[in-house]
Formats: structure tokens, sequence, C-alpha cells
């Protein structure tokens, strides 16, 4: 099973650094849409990831347009707090794409409306804006995890001076 998470134009290089950790975590793909708020040379990016990037199958587009021509018969979500439907809510598919916006101002309300029964929100209360965009990938990533079984994830932890 793949999950694909899409940045389109992150800008926080921490976030990023966080998000390409997780992906590594699930063995997720990452999609990155340019323009980047950063370098993928910061220092700051490379630390959040730690020594996770080897394990990351990272791809770069000039557009979102780009990539939705790549993938045109695939799934792709949309998150955003404008959404109905919850992330809960939706039944993913392998090879399912859950595309985020930057962190300052999220997807484009054009994009939403074209896609709007594709548009999945974490719910939360009504006087907080919206969550840390690293924390919203895990969410949502790991939700999809749940659906698939944690098909291919490590299934028991150890201790590691005791037996359980």
């Amino acid at each position: 099973m793949i999950l694909n998470i899409v940045l389109v134009q992150p800008e926080i290089p921490q976030n990023t650094g966080n998000i390409a950790r997780t992906c590594a975590a699930i063995g997720a793909k990452l999609h990155l849409v340019r323009p980047l708020g950063f370098s993928v040379d910061d220092r700051y990016l490379k630390r959040a990831g730690l020594d996770y990037w080897n394990e990351v199958d990272i791809q770069y587009y000039d557009s979102f347009q780009e990539l939705r021509e790549k993938y045109p018969e695939k799934a792709f979500y949309y998150a955003t707090t404008k959404a109905i439907n919850t992330y809960a809510d939706v039944r993913y598919p392998d090879d399912s794409f859950i595309v985020f916006g930057k962190e300052t101002s999220g997807l484009p309300e054009e994009l939403l409306r074209e896609n709007k029964d594709w548009c999945i929100r974490i719910p939360m209360r009504g006087t907080i804006r919206s969550l840390n965009l690293g924390n919203s990938v895990a969410i949502v990533a790991y939700e999809v995890q749940r659906q698939w079984d944690f098909t291919g994830l490590v299934e028991d932890g150890k201790l590691t001076k005791y037996e359980w």
C-alpha cells in the first residue's frame, strides 16, 4: 500500500523536515510543490528530518498542475479547515494523495471549490484557526495507515533491557 503526502508551497523548513520523518516512518512518498519557502539544503530542514532523508522518496514539481497531470487517475484529497467531511469520513484507496497547503494560507480556495467532494478536515474547536502542518499530516497519515491495518509497519514494540 502506498500513501502520497503532498505539500504545496511549504514555507517552514522544520515542518517539512518533520513531515519527511513521518513519511520515512510509514513508507509514504513525499511530493513537494514549488516554490518552497526555504532551500532544500537548509540546516533546519535537515535537522528536523534527522538521519531519515535517505529513507524518503521525495519528488519535486514546479506546479500543482504538473503533479496532477502526472497522476490523472489517482485519488486526491485536499486537507483544509473549510471542508464539510472529516478525514475519518473517507475510505482511502491504495496510492491516495493527501494534499496540504502552505502554513500561512492553506490551499487556494479555487482549488478547494473545484474539488469540494474531495476536501477533508480535522475537527477542532471553533476558536482555533488551524493545527501545525506536521501534526496535521501525522493525524491524517496515521488514519490512512489504520484503515490499511498498518500494512508493512512494525506490529509490536520491544523493550530495550527487558522482555515483555
